[in-house]
Protein backbone atom coordinates (compact mmCIF):
# COMPACT_ATOMS: atom_id res chain seq x y z
CA UNK A 1 0.00 0.00 0.00
CA UNK A 2 1.29 3.35 -0.29
CA UNK A 3 0.40 6.70 0.73
CA UNK A 4 1.26 10.48 1.63
CA UNK A 5 0.05 13.03 4.38
CA UNK A 6 0.84 16.09 5.20
CA UNK A 7 1.32 17.41 9.00
CA UNK A 8 0.71 21.04 8.58
CA UNK A 9 2.59 22.76 11.43
CA UNK A 10 0.70 25.99 11.33
CA UNK A 11 -2.58 24.04 11.96
CA UNK A 12 -3.81 20.48 16.71
CA UNK A 13 5.13 6.34 27.70
CA UNK A 14 4.73 2.82 27.60
CA UNK A 15 8.58 1.49 25.98
CA UNK A 16 9.71 2.41 22.37
CA UNK A 17 11.80 -0.03 20.45
CA UNK A 18 14.34 0.78 17.90
CA UNK A 19 16.87 -1.91 17.14
CA UNK A 20 20.30 -1.02 15.11
CA UNK A 21 20.01 -0.79 11.03
CA UNK A 22 20.53 -4.12 9.56
CA UNK A 23 24.52 -4.40 8.13
CA UNK A 24 23.95 -3.54 5.09
CA UNK A 25 22.35 -0.53 5.38
CA UNK A 26 24.82 0.51 8.21
CA UNK A 27 27.62 -0.01 5.41
CA UNK A 28 26.48 2.71 3.31
CA UNK A 29 25.87 4.99 5.73
CA UNK A 30 28.33 7.92 7.16
CA UNK A 31 29.91 6.96 10.71
CA UNK A 32 27.47 9.95 12.15
CA UNK A 33 24.16 8.59 10.38
CA UNK A 34 24.97 5.35 11.72
CA UNK A 35 25.36 6.48 15.14
CA UNK A 36 21.99 8.17 15.27
CA UNK A 37 20.26 5.20 13.53
CA UNK A 38 19.43 3.17 16.41
CA UNK A 39 17.73 6.49 18.37
CA UNK A 40 16.22 8.24 14.80
CA UNK A 41 13.17 5.67 14.24
CA UNK A 42 11.08 4.08 16.96
CA UNK A 43 8.68 2.04 16.32
CA UNK A 44 5.30 2.26 18.84
CA UNK A 45 4.78 -0.78 21.41
CA UNK A 46 1.72 -1.08 23.85
CA UNK A 47 2.40 -4.12 26.33
CA UNK A 48 -0.96 -5.41 27.16
CA UNK A 49 -2.04 -8.79 26.29
CA UNK A 50 -5.55 -8.74 26.57
CA UNK A 51 -5.35 -6.11 23.67
CA UNK A 52 -2.43 -7.47 21.84
CA UNK A 53 -4.40 -9.54 19.23
CA UNK A 54 -7.90 -7.55 19.09
CA UNK A 55 -8.73 -5.94 15.69
CA UNK A 56 -8.21 -3.47 13.97
CA UNK A 57 -4.22 -4.15 14.17
CA UNK A 58 -2.12 -0.35 12.92
CA UNK A 59 1.60 -0.35 13.51
CA UNK A 60 3.04 3.36 14.78
CA UNK A 61 6.43 4.88 13.75
CA UNK A 62 7.79 7.91 15.10
CA UNK A 63 11.12 9.52 13.46
CA UNK A 64 13.08 11.65 15.55
CA UNK A 65 15.21 14.49 13.75
CA UNK A 66 16.94 18.32 14.40
CA UNK A 67 15.79 21.23 13.21
CA UNK A 68 18.20 23.60 10.98
CA UNK A 69 20.28 25.71 13.96
CA UNK A 70 18.94 29.40 12.00
CA UNK A 71 17.58 30.69 8.18
CA UNK A 72 14.17 30.20 6.99
CA UNK A 73 10.69 27.53 7.79
CA UNK A 74 11.38 25.02 5.46
CA UNK A 75 9.63 21.27 4.26
CA UNK A 76 10.93 17.91 5.51
CA UNK A 77 9.42 14.58 3.87
CA UNK A 78 10.45 11.28 5.28
CA UNK A 79 9.44 8.40 3.47
CA UNK A 80 8.18 5.56 5.35
CA UNK A 81 8.82 1.74 3.76
CA UNK A 82 8.00 -1.47 5.50
CA UNK A 83 7.47 -5.36 4.63
CA UNK A 84 6.11 -8.02 7.15
CA UNK A 85 8.85 -10.26 8.53
CA UNK A 86 7.96 -14.23 7.97
CA UNK A 87 5.76 -13.42 5.37
CA UNK A 88 5.44 -16.72 3.48
CA UNK A 89 4.69 -17.52 -0.14
CA UNK A 90 3.96 -14.64 -2.72
CA UNK A 91 3.84 -11.44 -0.76
CA UNK A 92 0.29 -10.15 -0.73
CA UNK A 93 -0.68 -6.26 -0.46
CA UNK A 94 -0.96 -5.73 3.15
CA UNK A 95 2.67 -7.38 3.29
CA UNK A 96 4.17 -4.35 2.55
CA UNK A 97 3.87 -0.47 2.67
CA UNK A 98 5.24 3.14 1.99
CA UNK A 99 4.15 6.01 3.90
CA UNK A 100 5.34 9.26 3.09
CA UNK A 101 4.99 12.27 5.52
CA UNK A 102 5.43 16.20 5.48
CA UNK A 103 5.86 18.58 7.75
CA UNK A 104 5.46 21.97 6.11
CA UNK A 105 7.53 24.15 8.15
CA UNK A 106 10.61 22.78 9.96
CA UNK A 107 11.00 25.95 12.57
CA UNK A 108 15.18 26.70 12.59
CA UNK A 109 16.23 26.58 16.17
CA UNK A 110 13.39 24.01 16.92
CA UNK A 111 15.87 21.72 18.38
CA UNK A 112 14.61 17.89 18.28
CA UNK A 113 11.05 16.87 16.60
CA UNK A 114 9.47 13.91 16.15
CA UNK A 115 6.91 13.08 13.31
CA UNK A 116 4.68 10.22 13.92
CA UNK A 117 2.63 8.01 11.22
CA UNK A 118 0.04 4.96 11.92
CA UNK A 119 -0.04 2.91 9.01
CA UNK A 120 -3.39 0.91 8.90
CA UNK A 121 -4.84 -1.64 6.72
CA UNK A 122 -2.03 -4.10 7.33
CA UNK A 123 -1.12 -7.48 8.20
CA UNK A 124 -0.21 -7.68 11.67
CA UNK A 125 2.42 -8.79 12.91
CA UNK A 126 6.08 -8.11 12.78
CA UNK A 127 7.66 -5.59 10.33
CA UNK A 128 11.16 -3.90 9.32
CA UNK A 129 10.83 -0.74 8.31
CA UNK A 130 13.06 2.26 6.92
CA UNK A 131 12.44 6.03 7.33
CA UNK A 132 14.36 7.82 4.60
CA UNK A 133 14.44 11.57 3.98
CA UNK A 134 13.19 12.35 0.62
CA UNK A 135 15.76 15.76 -0.14
CA UNK A 136 14.27 16.88 -3.34
CA UNK A 137 10.93 18.16 -1.83
CA UNK A 138 12.51 20.13 0.05
CA UNK A 139 13.75 22.06 -3.10
CA UNK A 140 10.76 25.07 -3.26
CA UNK A 141 10.21 27.75 -5.41
CA UNK A 142 12.49 30.89 -3.69
CA UNK A 143 14.41 28.99 -1.53
CA UNK A 144 17.78 29.93 -2.32
CA UNK A 145 21.14 27.48 -2.44
CA UNK A 146 22.91 29.24 1.04
CA UNK A 147 19.36 28.63 2.65
CA UNK A 148 19.11 24.91 1.42
CA UNK A 149 22.50 24.72 2.74
CA UNK A 150 21.97 25.67 6.47
CA UNK A 151 19.32 22.52 6.40
CA UNK A 152 21.17 19.49 8.56
CA UNK A 153 21.52 16.39 6.62
CA UNK A 154 19.17 13.83 7.85
CA UNK A 155 19.75 9.85 8.31
CA UNK A 156 18.09 6.93 7.03
CA UNK A 157 17.22 4.87 9.83
CA UNK A 158 15.71 0.97 10.25
CA UNK A 159 13.50 -0.67 13.10
CA UNK A 160 11.67 -3.26 13.58
CA UNK A 161 8.23 -3.87 15.45
CA UNK A 162 5.20 -5.34 15.57
CA UNK A 163 1.60 -3.79 15.25
CA UNK A 164 -0.73 -3.19 18.10
CA UNK A 165 -4.44 -2.48 18.77
CA UNK A 166 -5.05 0.63 16.42
CA UNK A 167 -7.53 2.64 18.98
CA UNK A 168 -4.16 2.38 21.20
CA UNK A 169 -1.57 3.63 18.79
CA UNK A 170 -3.54 6.24 17.33
CA UNK A 171 -3.27 8.55 20.17
CA UNK A 172 0.42 7.11 21.50
CA UNK A 173 3.60 9.51 20.59
CA UNK A 174 6.29 11.15 21.56
CA UNK A 175 5.18 14.19 24.04
CA UNK A 176 1.76 12.41 25.06
CA UNK A 177 0.64 9.98 28.30
CA UNK A 178 -1.62 7.57 27.40
CA UNK A 179 -4.35 8.36 30.69
CA UNK A 180 -3.50 11.58 31.42
CA UNK A 181 -6.32 13.64 29.43
CA UNK A 182 -9.30 11.76 30.84
CA UNK A 183 -7.69 11.51 34.27
CA UNK A 184 -6.64 15.00 34.36
CA UNK A 185 -10.39 16.23 33.24
CA UNK A 186 -12.03 13.97 35.44
CA UNK A 187 -9.84 15.55 38.58
CA UNK A 188 -11.12 18.77 37.26
CA UNK A 189 -14.67 18.02 37.35
CA UNK A 190 -14.80 17.16 40.61
CA UNK A 191 -12.44 19.91 42.08
CA UNK A 192 -14.99 21.73 40.35
CA UNK A 193 -18.28 20.11 41.82
CA UNK A 194 -16.38 20.02 45.37
CA UNK A 195 -15.73 23.85 45.25
CA UNK A 196 -19.19 24.29 44.02
CA UNK A 197 -20.91 22.28 46.78
CA UNK A 198 -18.90 24.45 49.35
CA UNK A 199 -20.18 27.65 48.42
CA UNK A 200 -23.88 26.51 47.51
CA UNK A 201 -23.37 25.55 51.56
CA UNK A 202 -22.21 28.64 52.78
CA UNK A 203 -24.79 30.45 50.99
CA UNK A 204 -27.25 27.96 52.25
CA UNK A 205 -28.23 26.88 48.73
CA UNK A 206 -30.19 23.55 48.57
CA UNK A 207 -26.88 21.44 48.24
CA UNK A 208 -28.71 17.75 47.17
CA UNK A 209 -30.91 19.29 44.79
CA UNK A 210 -27.34 21.67 43.21
CA UNK A 211 -25.51 18.11 43.50
CA UNK A 212 -28.07 16.39 41.18
CA UNK A 213 -28.89 19.38 38.77
CA UNK A 214 -24.49 19.81 38.40
CA UNK A 215 -24.07 15.99 37.99
CA UNK A 216 -26.71 15.89 34.27
CA UNK A 217 -25.23 19.36 34.19
CA UNK A 218 -21.62 17.81 33.38
CA UNK A 219 -23.00 14.90 31.50
CA UNK A 220 -24.46 16.83 28.93
CA UNK A 221 -21.64 19.21 29.16
CA UNK A 222 -19.53 16.65 28.05
CA UNK A 223 -21.81 15.38 24.51
CA UNK A 224 -21.67 19.62 24.19
CA UNK A 225 -18.34 19.65 24.39
CA UNK A 226 -17.50 16.39 21.96
CA UNK A 227 -19.98 17.49 19.62
CA UNK A 228 -18.67 20.80 19.19
CA UNK A 229 -15.26 19.75 18.96
CA UNK A 230 -16.56 17.23 16.23
CA UNK A 231 -18.15 19.96 13.84
CA UNK A 232 -15.88 22.11 14.21
CA UNK A 233 -13.16 19.80 12.90
CA UNK A 234 -14.77 18.82 10.40
CA UNK A 235 -16.19 22.15 9.60
CA UNK A 236 -12.51 23.28 9.25
CA UNK A 237 -11.03 20.17 7.03
CA UNK A 238 -12.80 22.05 4.14
CA UNK A 239 -10.05 25.04 5.11
CA UNK A 240 -6.81 23.12 5.90
CA UNK A 241 -5.64 21.50 2.97
CA UNK A 242 -3.87 17.82 3.50
CA UNK A 243 -4.93 18.21 7.06
CA UNK A 244 -6.78 14.78 7.40
CA UNK A 245 -6.27 13.95 11.50
CA UNK A 246 -9.51 12.66 12.23
CA UNK A 247 -10.19 12.79 15.95
CA UNK A 248 -11.59 9.87 17.77
CA UNK A 249 -14.69 9.66 19.52
CA UNK A 250 -13.73 8.35 22.98
CA UNK A 251 -10.12 10.27 23.13
CA UNK A 252 -9.13 13.77 23.72
CA UNK A 253 -11.18 16.39 21.86
CA UNK A 254 -13.10 18.83 23.79
CA UNK A 255 -14.43 22.37 23.37
CA UNK A 256 -15.10 24.28 26.57
CA UNK A 257 -17.42 26.63 24.45
CA UNK A 258 -19.65 23.47 24.21
CA UNK A 259 -19.22 22.33 27.73
CA UNK A 260 -20.29 25.66 29.37
CA UNK A 261 -23.06 25.88 26.65
CA UNK A 262 -24.68 22.76 27.46
CA UNK A 263 -23.96 22.71 31.07
CA UNK A 264 -25.11 26.26 31.81
CA UNK A 265 -28.02 25.68 29.66
CA UNK A 266 -28.71 22.47 31.84
CA UNK A 267 -27.90 24.13 34.87
CA UNK A 268 -30.73 26.77 34.10
CA UNK A 269 -33.51 24.57 33.08
CA UNK A 270 -33.12 22.47 36.26
CA UNK A 271 -32.66 25.73 38.46
CA UNK A 272 -35.99 26.63 37.04
CA UNK A 273 -37.64 23.38 37.53
CA UNK A 274 -36.39 22.57 41.09
CA UNK A 275 -37.08 25.95 42.52
CA UNK A 276 -33.74 26.62 42.96
CA UNK A 277 -32.69 30.74 42.63
CA UNK A 278 -30.83 30.49 39.07
CA UNK A 279 -28.40 33.76 39.79
CA UNK A 280 -27.36 32.30 42.83
CA UNK A 281 -26.79 29.06 41.27
CA UNK A 282 -24.66 30.68 38.62
CA UNK A 283 -22.47 32.71 41.04
CA UNK A 284 -22.02 29.30 42.79
CA UNK A 285 -20.64 27.43 40.08
CA UNK A 286 -18.55 29.96 38.66
CA UNK A 287 -15.43 29.22 40.61
CA UNK A 288 -15.40 25.86 40.51
CA UNK A 289 -15.94 26.26 36.64
CA UNK A 290 -12.38 27.87 36.46
CA UNK A 291 -11.00 25.80 38.75
CA UNK A 292 -11.62 22.74 36.99
CA UNK A 293 -10.33 24.26 33.57
CA UNK A 294 -7.33 25.06 35.48
CA UNK A 295 -6.81 21.25 35.99
CA UNK A 296 -7.98 20.36 32.78
CA UNK A 297 -5.91 22.39 30.53
CA UNK A 298 -2.75 20.15 31.85
CA UNK A 299 -4.81 17.19 30.93
CA UNK A 300 -4.77 18.83 27.70
CA UNK A 301 -1.16 19.85 26.97
CA UNK A 302 -0.40 15.88 27.94
CA UNK A 303 -3.48 14.62 26.19
CA UNK A 304 -1.74 16.41 22.96
CA UNK A 305 -4.99 18.99 21.94
CA UNK A 306 -5.40 22.58 21.52
CA UNK A 307 -1.54 22.69 21.28
CA UNK A 308 0.74 25.67 20.49
CA UNK A 309 2.28 26.44 17.42
CA UNK A 310 6.16 25.59 17.02
CA UNK A 311 8.73 28.09 18.61
CA UNK A 312 12.12 28.33 19.13
CA UNK A 313 11.89 30.79 21.83
CA UNK A 314 13.27 29.18 25.25
CA UNK A 315 9.75 29.95 26.50
CA UNK A 316 8.65 27.13 24.42
CA UNK A 317 8.03 23.54 25.78
CA UNK A 318 8.77 20.07 23.98
CA UNK A 319 5.39 18.57 23.04
CA UNK A 320 3.03 17.21 21.10
CA UNK A 321 -0.33 16.94 18.79
CA UNK A 322 -0.46 13.10 18.50
CA UNK A 323 1.66 13.53 14.92
CA UNK A 324 4.09 15.99 15.38
CA UNK A 325 6.18 16.47 18.81
CA UNK A 326 8.26 20.03 18.73
CA UNK A 327 9.03 23.06 21.10
CA UNK A 328 5.68 24.93 21.33
CA UNK A 329 4.61 27.46 22.55
CA UNK A 330 2.63 26.04 25.71
CA UNK A 331 -1.08 27.59 25.17
CA UNK A 332 -2.69 25.00 27.24
CA UNK A 333 -0.83 25.87 30.60
CA UNK A 334 -1.36 29.70 29.54
CA UNK A 335 -4.55 29.34 29.31
CA UNK A 336 -4.59 27.14 32.81
CA UNK A 337 -2.98 30.20 34.17
CA UNK A 338 -5.92 32.37 33.03
CA UNK A 339 -8.59 30.21 34.11
CA UNK A 340 -6.78 29.71 37.44
CA UNK A 341 -6.04 34.18 38.24
CA UNK A 342 -10.33 34.13 37.12
CA UNK A 343 -11.26 31.06 39.44
CA UNK A 344 -9.25 32.18 42.67
CA UNK A 345 -10.88 35.81 42.76
CA UNK A 346 -14.05 34.87 42.41
CA UNK A 347 -13.64 32.46 44.86
CA UNK A 348 -12.65 34.65 47.44
CA UNK A 349 -15.52 36.93 46.34
CA UNK A 350 -18.18 34.53 47.09
CA UNK A 351 -16.89 33.46 49.72
CA UNK A 352 -16.00 37.03 51.59
CA UNK A 353 -19.32 38.90 50.06
CA UNK A 354 -22.65 38.44 48.90
CA UNK A 355 -22.89 39.41 45.53
CA UNK A 356 -25.31 41.85 43.89
CA UNK A 357 -27.48 41.36 41.85
CA UNK A 358 -27.05 37.21 41.61
CA UNK A 359 -25.26 36.05 38.61
CA UNK A 360 -23.08 39.07 38.52
CA UNK A 361 -19.96 36.81 39.58
CA UNK A 362 -20.86 34.23 36.76
CA UNK A 363 -21.00 36.77 33.44
CA UNK A 364 -18.10 38.57 34.98
CA UNK A 365 -15.86 35.27 35.24
CA UNK A 366 -17.43 34.30 31.91
CA UNK A 367 -16.57 37.15 29.80
CA UNK A 368 -13.10 37.81 31.47
CA UNK A 369 -12.42 34.21 30.31
CA UNK A 370 -13.57 34.66 26.80
CA UNK A 371 -11.87 37.73 26.84
CA UNK A 372 -8.34 35.65 28.11
CA UNK A 373 -9.15 32.86 25.14
CA UNK A 374 -8.98 35.44 22.42
CA UNK A 375 -6.23 36.75 23.21
CA UNK A 376 -4.41 33.41 23.22
CA UNK A 377 -6.10 32.44 20.10
CA UNK A 378 -2.98 33.45 17.33
CA UNK A 379 -0.81 31.46 19.62
CA UNK A 380 -2.56 28.36 18.82
CA UNK A 381 -1.47 26.21 15.92
CA UNK A 382 -3.76 26.53 13.19
CA UNK A 383 -6.03 28.93 14.98
CA UNK A 384 -9.17 29.76 12.58
CA UNK A 385 -9.07 33.34 11.33
CA UNK A 386 -11.89 35.80 10.58
CA UNK A 387 -12.18 39.28 9.44
CA UNK A 388 -13.66 40.85 12.50
CA UNK A 389 -14.69 37.90 15.01
CA UNK A 390 -12.33 38.09 16.81
CA UNK A 391 -11.33 41.97 17.43
CA UNK A 392 -15.38 42.07 18.12
CA UNK A 393 -15.68 39.69 20.47
CA UNK A 394 -12.47 40.73 22.38
CA UNK A 395 -14.56 44.40 22.33
CA UNK A 396 -17.90 42.99 23.47
CA UNK A 397 -16.25 40.96 26.48
CA UNK A 398 -14.13 43.52 27.76
CA UNK A 399 -17.30 46.05 27.81
CA UNK A 400 -19.15 43.28 29.74
CA UNK A 401 -16.24 42.81 32.02
CA UNK A 402 -16.15 46.61 33.02
CA UNK A 403 -19.70 46.73 33.16
CA UNK A 404 -19.99 43.68 35.05
CA UNK A 405 -17.25 45.34 37.85
CA UNK A 406 -19.33 48.56 38.06
CA UNK A 407 -22.21 46.91 39.11
CA UNK A 408 -21.16 44.79 41.49
CA UNK A 409 -19.16 47.25 43.35
CA UNK A 410 -21.62 49.88 43.00
CA UNK A 411 -25.03 48.58 42.81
Amino acid sequence: MSQTRRVPTNLPSERLSAPPAPARVRASLPRRAVEMDTRSLQVTTFRCEALADIEPQALGLTYFFDAAAEGEPYPVTIRFNGRRIGAKGKRRPRDSFSVTETVEHVVPGSGRLAVTVRVVDIAPGEWQVTATPVNDTRSRAGSSRSTMGTQPRLPVASASGTTGFARVISVRAPGTHLGAWPALVGLGVAVGLATQVLLATHVHLHTTRIVALSLAASLVGLVGAKFYYLVGHYLGRHFLAGYDHRPAVLTAGLCIQGFVAGAVGTLVAGALVAGVPVGALLDVTAPGLFLGMTIGRFGCFFGGCCVGRPTASRFGLWSSDQRLGVRRIPTQLLESTVALSIGLPALVAMWMTTPHPAGVVFIGTIAAYTLGRQLLFPLRDNARKTAHGRTLTMALTGLVVLVDVAVGVFW
